[in-house]
């Protein structure tokens, strides 16, 4: 059986340097090229701090694809340039694993219709750690029984997007589990955090507090490694990392 071949797009940031990593350590998979904009040349190995692996960062991700022939795009970059990297991996025949936040219903939209268009698989996730996934899945379960609750996410300060995918996508869940309609989030950015939320509900006489925190970036490589797994498998646009555990 053939290894799933595998661009990082994004291979300089804090989380494309880890899915570098990962991508490596797995025995099906295989680190087919890595792209950033910021450090074109660069051995994307050495940047990921795991030692020379002979995989040069392109800054052409079309180009990356097609000389690659790349199954798959796994994509943490920035919410400006997200949507032209995945109509350019989408318009090369690749399948793309989206971990970049701040994606519109619109685009979400846009990105279905070029799925069917090119006959590949977007899977577009707010959050890759297991534990924010059920973070999200305990709280549309407890809404149903405790309605009053609003939703604070704490993030780094360098986090472009207010609030984040995930405080959304939560929102998004209980609002439909339970038939509320206000959800109020609250959004924080201070230098310290990396990635939590926590949902407090509020009730006669009583607090319920549900919360997730992720302690660094290695956290959200279990589930991005069973989504690159897993892309081939699905049907167009999948939204939320739930929806393949």
């Amino acid at each position: 059986m053939s290894k799933i071949k595998v661009v990082v797009n994004g291979a300089c940031g804090k989380v494309g340097r880890e899915v570098v990593k990962a991508v490596s350590k797995e025995p099906d998979l295989e680190l087919a090229g890595a792209v950033d904009i910021s450090c074109g040349g660069s051995d994307s190995g050495e940047i990921a701090g795991a030692g020379k692996n002979g995989i040069k960062i392109s800054s052409d991700l079309a180009r990356t694809i097609t000389d690659t022939k790349a199954d798959v795009v796994v994509d943490f970059t920035i919410p400006k340039t997200i949507m032209a990297s995945i109509k350019t991996a989408v318009s090369a025949k690749a399948n793309v694993v989206v971990g970049t936040t701040g994606l519109s219903e619109n685009d979400l939209k846009e990105i279905s219709s070029l799925c069917e268009k090119n006959g590949v698989n977007v899977l577009v996730a707010p959050n890759f750690a297991i534990g924010a996934v059920l973070m999200m899945k305990f709280a549309s379960e407890a809404i149903k029984l405790m309605p009053k609750a609003e939703i604070i996410e704490l993030h780094h300060d360098q986090k472009l997007d207010a609030p984040s995918g995930t405080a959304i996508k939560t929102a998004e869940m209980m609002k439909r589990s339970s038939g509320v309609k206000d959800i109020p989030i609250h959004s924080v950015r201070l230098p310290g955090f990396v990635a939590h939320q926590e949902v407090i509900f509020g009730g006669l006489g009583q607090t319920l507090t549900i919360r997730h925190d992720t302690i660094n970036r290695e956290s959200f490589m279990p589930g991005v490694m069973i989504a690159v797994k897993k892309i081939k498998g699905l049907k167009g646009l999948v939204y939320g990392l739930e929806n393949i555990l």
